[in-house]
C-alpha cells in the first residue's frame, strides 16, 4: 500500500492538510502520514522526514504564503528547499502554495485553497496509480485552482 505524506503549516489560513487528506481518502486506499510545521520554510525538512523516516512514497507540501514582499521571498526559499529535498530523496514532493494576494477577498482565497489542494491531491493519485493519464494531459495547459490555461493550437 502506498504511503502519502502531508506536510502543512500553522501559518496557513485554511486547513489545507485536512482538505488534502479528505480528497486522497475519496480516491484511493492509502496510508497517510501528516506532519504540521509553523511556516513554509519548515516544509522542506518536514517533507524529507516524511520520506526518509516515515517511509512516504510521495509528499504534498501545503502552505499559504502571505502577500508581503518578505512572504514572497520566504515562499521562494521554501520552494528551493522543497526542490532540494526532492533531489536528495528521489521522491516527488508536490508543492501546493496559495499566495494570499492571488484572490480578491477571503472567500475567494478559501475557495482557491480548497480547489488547488484537491486538484493537486488528484495529481498525487495520478502519479501513484495513473501515470498514463498525466501523459495524455501533457501540453493541455492544466492549472490547479483557477481555470486551465488550455493548449496552444
Amino acid at each position: 500500500m502506498h504511503k502519502v505524506g502531508i506536510a502543512d503549516t500553522t501559518f496557513s489560513r485554511v486547513n489545507m492538510g485536512r482538505i488534502a487528506i479528505d480528497e486522497l481518502k475519496k480516491s484511493a486506499s492509502l496510508q497517510i502520514e501528516r506532519y504540521t510545521v509553523p511556516g513554509v520554510k519548515d516544509l522542506p525538512v518536514a517533507c524529507k522526514i516524511l520520506i526518509e523516516e516515515n517511509g512516504c512514497d510521495i509528499v504534498m507540501a501545503l502552505g499559504m504564503p502571505g502577500k508581503e514582499p518578505i512572504d514572497k521571498m520566504c515562499a521562494h526559499e521554501a520552494s528551493q528547499g522543497i526542490i532540494h529535498a526532492q533531489l536528495l530523496t528521489n521522491r516527488h514532493i508536490i508543492e501546493v502554495f496559495v499566495h494570499e494576494d492571488e484572490a480578491k477577498d477571503e472567500k475567494e482565497l478559501a475557495w482557491l485553497a480548497e480547489k488547488r489542494t484537491r486538484e493537486h491531491a488528484q495529481n498525487v493519485i495520478k502519479l501513484l496509480f495513473h501515470k498514463e493519464q498525466l501523459q495524455r494531459e501533457a501540453g493541455t495547459g492544466q492549472r490547479q485552482g483557477f481555470a486551465d490555461a488550455g493548449a496552444i493550437r
